[in-house]
C-alpha cells in the first residue's frame, strides 16, 4: 500500500475482480485506509441498465447503487490490507441494511458515494455509504461483506 490517496479505474481494476459492464467504479478518491473514501461514477446514458430501465425515463436502478456501494468499500478494503492478505480473495456482499433510494439518479451526471467502514471483526467488515450529485443525498445504505478465498462456497 503506497501513500496515494487517488485510484483510478485501471487501478481499481486490480483490486476487484469486476469487469466492464459491471464494474461501476470510476475512480475512488480521498482515501483513508481501513476508514473511508468516496468512489466516482460518471453515470452516462449508453450504460447498459438505461436502454431498459426505463424507456423514455433513464433511472439507475437502486440495486446497481448498492452494487456501486459494495464494489467502492470492496475497493477501499483491498486498498487497505496488506497485497498478500487479498491475494487470491473476493470480497463478497453478505447483507444490506436501511437501503434508502430518495431521488432518481439519472444519466449524465456525476455519482459521489461517500464509504465508511463501521467496523471490522477477522473477515466481515461493515460499511455505511451516501450517493450523492451535486451535494444531494440520492441515496443510502448499510452493509456487510467478508472477504473470502477465491473457488470457496
Amino acid at each position: 500500500m503506497d501513500n496515494n490517496s487517488t485510484l483510478n479505474k485501471e487501478q481499481i481494476t486490480n483490486l476487484l475482480p469486476h469487469r466492464e459492464p459491471m464494474l461501476l467504479i470510476d475512480e475512488l478518491i480521498n482515501i483513508v485506509p481501513h476508514k473511508s473514501a468516496v468512489g466516482i461514477i460518471n453515470v452516462k446514458k449508453d450504460f447498459f441498465f438505461f436502454q431498459g430501465h426505463f424507456p423514455g425515463q433513464p433511472v439507475m436502478p437502486g440495486v446497481l447503487i448498492v452494487e456501486a456501494f459494495g464494489q467502492a468499500a470492496a475497493a477501499l478494503t483491498a486498498y487497505s490490507l496488506n497485497p498478500t492478505e487479498v491475494e487470491n480473495k473476493l470480497v463478497y456482499l453478505m447483507s444490506v441494511d436501511k437501503a434508502r433510494f430518495r431521488k432518481p439518479i439519472m444519466p449524465e451526471c456525476k455519482l459521489l458515494l461517500e464509504i465508511e467502514a463501521i467496523r471490522s471483526r477477522g473477515r466481515i467488515w461493515k460499511y455505511k455509504g451516501i450517493a450523492k450529485v451535486n451535494g444531494t443525498r440520492m441515496a443510502d445504505a448499510e452493509w456487510a461483506a467478508t472477504i473470502m478465498d477465491r473457488n470457496q462456497q
